[in-house]
């Protein structure tokens, strides 16, 4: 006899959205209370300067744009290809590494404090749209990550990679050394 499963919770969309919508109100608080001594102070725990950081935590929604269509099609997919994915990926983990410090640091230079808050606003709309469309079914389909790349990977449905940024900017807005207004 075969059991029946019940049919997954549906996804908080208004709750995805908002998350990513409180995270960029804190990303032009951030913005708007430091000044360049702030911005070019050193962050806490990484190599980064608080300016750096700031864009990283931004490239972090810029990532998951990019990865979307990769984890559509990779949920529809066998579970032993995206798990062959995820081993070929992390197989490149140092390199990934040394691309995502130096890809930041030069990336700040052109995505500084006046830009970056602009490019924030227009990736997470468009993020929101997207979520906004995604099937029901699509959202609780995903696929695995190198650990070894993001404490926060492993194996992601599509509703947990929309989660991700904002968890990816909490995280590093912990070792920012800026004077944090976000919360008055």
């Amino acid at each position: 006899m075969n059991a029946v499963s019940d049919p997954p919770t549906p996804v908080d969309r208004p709750a995805i959205a908002g998350e990513m919508d409180d995270a960029r109100a804190r990303l032009h608080a951030l913005l708007t209370g430091a000044d360049t001594a702030d911005l070019h102070r050193a962050s806490n725990g990484t190599r980064w300067t608080n300016e750096q950081l700031l864009f990283h935590m931004v490239f972090g929604y810029l990532v998951v744009r990019t990865l979307l269509p990769l984890v559509r099609l990779m949920g529809r997919l066998p579970s032993p290809v995206g798990r062959g994915w995820a081993a070929l990926l992390g197989a490149a983990t140092g390199p990934f590494h040394i691309v995502n410090y130096w890809g930041s640091v030069g990336a700040a230079r052109v995505f500084n404090r006046d830009r970056m808050g602009p490019l924030a606003d227009r990736t997470i709309a468009a993020l929101q749209h997207s979520l906004a469309r995604e099937p029901e079914a699509a959202l609780h389909r995903g696929m695995p990550f190198p650990s070894g790349w993001d404490p926060y990977f492993g194996y992601l449905t599509l509703a947990e990679v929309y989660r991700y940024p904002t968890r990816h900017f909490e995280h590093h807005r912990a070792q920012l050394t800026l004077p944090d207004r976000s919360d008055r």
